[in-house]
């Protein structure tokens, strides 16, 4: 074999290492673009392309052979189909992942405004423009939970799952399927919201009620001067003991989440 003939075929292997490593990183770049934490402006864009193409390198060689889709020879319908169907699979995966977060977010906010701190708003780079602290504080206490309970590795092995259930070029699930799991999964979110947020929800409305009956009970006491302080102070403290009895309900969120992207790409 001639050198010619060789610098050919290093060539077209060169070429069909780099587009199988472009196929997969369309699903890869998409979810980390939609998943919450990596996904926020707090995390630089290049930052995003580099974590998409170490995963996509690392991940072409265990996957499927892809299709004879062709990539470099000319833009097609076919491509064009294949591309949105990539990028659709790899949004809706990180999109669920980030409804979870907001469960969070939203528990959050249910319990500022049970405990006068709703007016403490402030920038969220993590989500974008202006949120309650609470709120960003449970958010980046999923983040936490979610890496310290391996949920990336998780999220790893779903991606190479859903590539050997729904390989590239393929049509996506019925959307029927989709249609009807999505008020299922609204309804566990808000549960998940809710079983949060109820017991500091119910302690500080317990609170308040006492010291409205002080306040009817004896005004010249004029109680309600001590209401929002105390009840600020017990909602730190009743906030802090939380902190420790996240874990399991937070990972069962994370499981409801991951059910869910494997019904979406299975």
């Amino acid at each position: 074999m001639d050198a010619v003939t060789r610098m050919a075929i290093d060539g077209q292997q060169a070429f069909a290492i780099i587009s199988t490593t472009l196929w997969v990183m369309l699903r890869i770049g998409a979810m980390l673009m939609a998943m919450p934490m990596i996904g926020t402006r707090a995390v630089p864009a290049r930052v995003r392309v580099m974590l998409a193409v170490a995963l996509s390198v690392a991940l072409a060689p265990v996957l499927p052979v892809l299709p004879a889709v062709p990539l470099f020879d000319g833009l097609s319908s076919t491509t064009v189909l294949t591309v949105l169907r990539e990028v659709a699979v790899g949004v809706s995966i990180g999109f669920l992942l980030r409804l979870i977060f907001e469960a969070g977010a939203m528990a959050g906010e249910m319990i500022a405004q049970s405990t006068g701190l709703a007016f403490a708003q402030m920038a969220d780079p993590m989500r974008g423009g202006s949120s309650g602290v609470i709120g960003q504080w449970f958010y980046l206490m999923f983040g936490l939970l979610f890496f310290t309970s391996n949920g990336h590795l998780a999220l790893i092995s779903l991606l190479v799952d859903s590539y050997k259930a729904l390989p590239i070029g393929t049509a996506l699930p019925d959307p029927h399927a989709l249609a009807a799991l999505a008020p299922t999964l609204a309804v566990q979110i808000f549960r998940g919201a809710m079983s949060l947020a109820l017991p500091l929800v119910v302690a500080m409305l317990a609170i308040n009620l006492a010291f409205g009956v002080l306040a009817r009970a004896a005004p010249a006491l004029n109680p309600m001067q001590l209401g929002l302080p105390v009840a600020l102070l017990l909602g730190l403290v009743l906030l802090t003991l939380l902190a420790g009895e996240m874990g399991p309900p937070v990972q069962r969120l994370f499981d409801t989440a991951f059910d869910a992207a494997r019904q979406v790409t299975m």
